[in-house]
């Protein structure tokens, strides 16, 4: 299931405070930047939220982290969950089965040192030729992501970032206001 927060802004951080273990807490406070805390509270609230409305959990069990820090919940190997924010919004998803998640907010601009780093030649043209080339960037941008955190690794691995989709993902999904994309990837 999908929980989506797009409401960051009306987020109350000190209620979301109460709401959240001591842990979370005092992870979101280390942030600086009062939008850094709204995420982080928000992204965890869905998760308090997908866990009591899908399993009936009243609080969010203990993580543990996979060999690229890919986190789960310890005791419930069952139960898998991907988190994801950007500064327009928060998304969360669950499921029975391994899942990744990727949500960014629609650039101003096309970056295009950025576009030749992360994309194969076929994906830029297919950026650069695009009507609307900065939301094609981010939606193919928000599909690598959510495959690569599928499998644990994240954008950042050098060995993986320029190899070319192989997984069916879900249609990525484009807010109304076309400010942001977010795309769901779970094994075929």
């Amino acid at each position: 299931m999908i929980y989506l927060n797009d409401h960051i802004d009306e987020l109350d951080i000190a209620e979301a405070l109460r709401q959240v273990s001591p842990e979370r807490a005092a992870y979101a406070l280390r942030y600086r930047r009062e939008l850094d805390r709204r995420l982080s509270l928000a992204v965890y609230l869905l998760l308090q939220q997908a866990l009591r409305e899908e399993y009936g959990m009243q609080e969010v069990p203990p993580f543990a982290y996979g060999p690229n820090g890919k986190p789960f919940l310890k005791d419930h190997p069952g139960i898998h969950f991907n988190l994801s924010h950007c500064p327009r919004a928060a998304l969360c998803v669950v499921a029975d089965h391994t899942v990744g998640c990727d949500i960014e907010a629609v650039p101003e601009e096309l970056d295009l040192d950025l576009c030749h780093h992360c994309f194969n030649d076929k994906e830029v043209a297919a950026i650069l030729a695009s009507d609307s080339p900065t939301l094609t960037f981010t939606t193919l941008w928000t599909q690598k992501e959510a495959l690569l955190k599928l499998t644990g690794e994240g954008l950042s691995d050098a060995t993986s970032h320029l190899s070319p989709l192989t997984f069916h993902l879900s249609p990525p999904h484009i807010s109304p206001d076309c400010s942001y994309v977010y795309t769901v990837c779970s094994p075929a």
